[in-house]
């Protein structure tokens, strides 16, 4: 055993002398954003070249059967194959059509009625004179026609009616409107859905890389005996970890393609070409649609004001109920029969006024005036809560594009950091001054860092279209 002494004193003092003639490495520089400590030098440490990663899940996502290149196409395909636009169409269609129905109530009726009898067994001889009661006079074919006319004459709940009719159509026009903008602003939101789902999964794409070259640089130091088996280990992890995220990226971005077709009328993805802009999707949609000049004018809140004006008239037409009416009408009849005697025609004209006093209906009308009365204040609360939603949405929307800009200057600065920490550790790592627990550590963190920037990036970009459509009108 004593040989072995000397031969370790020797190996000593070589590795000694051997490191006392190696020159001492220049101080690290510290990241742009921190001061640089006095003396300390300023050039930053540089990270060798990447290696080649060939992984089959790098390959980025295959573009969509359909894509989108401005904001005009989108609305073009909405006008074509939303059904939410359609149902509301068709309620602006049946409101006029209830319109036209109130409106007949005024107008006068004509009704014309024919009547042709054919007697079976009809058999007189011709030239046979038959004196009744002594014989029977057989059965002869008769003709007979009469049209009668009415007009209303006076009928205020019918005319009450029209004006009524015309309210409502009025208050579904504006819910129509307000369908647009509802749907003007779940597409902009679908849109920018897929363009974060779309940078998201880059990102993950790009952590998955760096997890991949950090698996490679610590497979090499084991080599060298300058890592252990968990230190690979710690690597591989932090790869399946990438992986599993860029797994769940890719399935929330067909989601958000879905959510976008859906939203155009398509059953299918829909993707987004890079020639859109956010920019520019922002400008279109502040040229779509208008902004109403207050709260009272916006279309939602118009829709609700009219079906309260609806609502009272309602009342009213329940009040006209217990007016009488009058009614003119006109009857002209015709018959090829008089007395009984065939070949003696007869026509009659005759000219009635009818006055209708409703007297007791049993309750009826007192029923409706409840229920009607009970209607009108809920309109009259619907409206007041709508008005006071769409105050604070206004005014959170406003507020949103503020607090999402300073949510993104943050992200961006947290980036910064995280992305020097994993420059740092990762050379730390290379030169075997850190451990693979603190490059693991970095790296998610640098991920994580990369796609809440990403998110709030776009969020910056949500929040200002929502200011634009929160108070507006779209007249497409």
């Amino acid at each position: 055993m004593r040989p072995f002494f000397p031969a370790l004193l020797c190996a000593l003092s070589w590795s000694t002398l051997g490191l006392a003639q190696t020159p001492a490495k220049p101080p690290q520089a510290p990241p742009p954003f921190l001061e640089p400590p006095a003396g300390a030098a300023t050039a930053p440490v540089e990270l060798p070249p990447p290696p080649t990663i060939d992984d089959p899940m790098l390959a980025p996502m295959p573009p969509a059967s359909k894509n989108l290149s401005t904001w005009e196409e989108a609305l073009d395909l909405i006008r074509a194959r939303s059904t939410d636009l359609r149902i509301a169409y068709d309620e602006v269609e049946r409101a006029a059509g209830l319109t036209r129905s109130a409106l007949a109530a005024t107008l006068p009726t004509i009704n014309l009625t024919g009547t042709y009898a054919y007697q079976n067994g009809n058999y007189s001889t011709p030239g046979t004179v038959c004196v009744p009661p002594t014989c029977v006079l057989p059965a002869v074919n008769s003709l007979s026609a009469q049209g009668v006319l009415s007009q209303p004459l006076i009928a205020v709940q019918s005319w009450q009616q029209i004006r009524t009719s015309r309210a409502n159509e009025r208050a579904v026009q504006h819910s129509f409107d307000d369908m647009k903008r509802t749907i003007a602003l779940n597409v902009a939101n679908a849109i920018i859905g897929v363009v974060t789902a779309e940078r998201v999964a880059e990102l993950n794409r790009v952590g998955t890389r760096n997890s991949l070259e950090r698996l490679d640089i610590a497979q090499k130091k084991r080599t060298l005996g300058a890592a252990t088996t968990l230190d690979v280990v710690r690597a591989q992890q932090d790869v399946e970890s990438s992986r599993a995220t860029l797994v769940t990226g890719d399935e929330s971005l067909r989601q958000a393609r879905e959510a976008l077709g859906l939203a155009l009328g398509l059953p299918q993805q829909v993707g987004v070409t890079k020639d859109l802009k956010m920019d520019g999707l922002v400008q279109s949609a502040i040229d779509s649609c208008q902004v109403a000049p207050s709260v009272e004018q916006r279309a939602d809140v118009a829709a609700a004001r009219g079906k309260l004006l609806v609502a009272k008239r309602n009342v009213d037409n329940v009040y006209y109920q217990f007016l009488p009416t009058v009614t003119a009408s006109s009857t002209v009849a015709y018959s090829n029969l008089y007395a009984g005697i065939p070949g003696d025609a007869t026509t009659t004209w005759n000219i009635l006024g009818i006055l209708t006093v409703p007297l007791w209906d049993g309750g009826l009308r007192y029923g409706s005036l409840r229920q009607m009365r009970a209607l009108e204040d809920e309109a009259l609360q619907n409206l007041e809560s709508l008005r006071r939603q769409a105050i604070i949405q206004v005014e959170q929307a406003r507020r949103d594009v503020g607090v999402a800009e300073q949510a993104r200057v943050v992200a961006s600065a947290s980036r910064a950091l995280a992305a020097e920490t994993d420059r740092l550790t990762r050379v730390g790592y290379i030169e075997g001054q850190g451990t693979s627990l603190e490059l693991v550590i970095a790296a998610a963190a640098l991920r994580e860092a990369d796609i809440t920037l990403a998110l709030r990036e776009f969020d910056l970009v949500k929040a200002r279209v929502l200011a634009i459509l929160a108070l507006a009108n779209c007249p497409w």
